[in-house]
């Protein structure tokens, strides 16, 4: 069964944040991690994949910290969740990325279409936006 991780969360949960932010302006990871109640070792981890990935540039010392690449509306949703959780395919794959042969391959070939185009079409400033429009609730993860 697919299950996207605390750290692909807590990814999407960064970047949003990251995304609010002036374009030009470093957020310190200390920062980041007092806001999410994170240790700065995990959330380093998740940085440090999203910045291999190409998403945040990191710069360190006293005005240091992490800021996204591009502009809000060019990250999608499922490029920042394939940075920490790779493939997000439903099934388990052969070495060559082909459903193994149980059955009913086009059903799961379908289903993993539609999960990867949803993921593909909401946009990192799409997700701003809908975090806005549910201020004043709580996201617990």
């Amino acid at each position: 069964m697919m299950k996207i991780s605390t750290k692909g969360q807590y990814a999407l949960l960064i970047m949003t944040e990251l995304a609010e932010q002036p374009a030009d302006k470093f957020i310190p990871l200390k920062l980041l991690s007092h806001r999410h109640n994170l240790s700065v070792k995990y959330l380093e981890q998740i940085l440090i994949q999203l910045s291999k990935a190409g998403l945040v540039v990191g710069v360190r010392g006293s005005n240091g910290g992490y800021k996204l690449v591009k502009q809000t509306e060019k990250y999608t949703t499922g490029e920042i969740l394939r940075a920490l959780e790779g493939d997000l395919s439903p099934v388990n794959t052969t070495n060559n990325n082909v459903v193994t042969d149980i059955g009913n391959d086009d059903y799961w070939k379908d289903f993993e279409k539609v999960i990867n185009d949803y993921v593909d079409s909401v946009t990192l400033d799409k997700l701003v936006e809908k975090n806005k429009e549910n201020v004043g609730w709580m996201y617990y993860i």
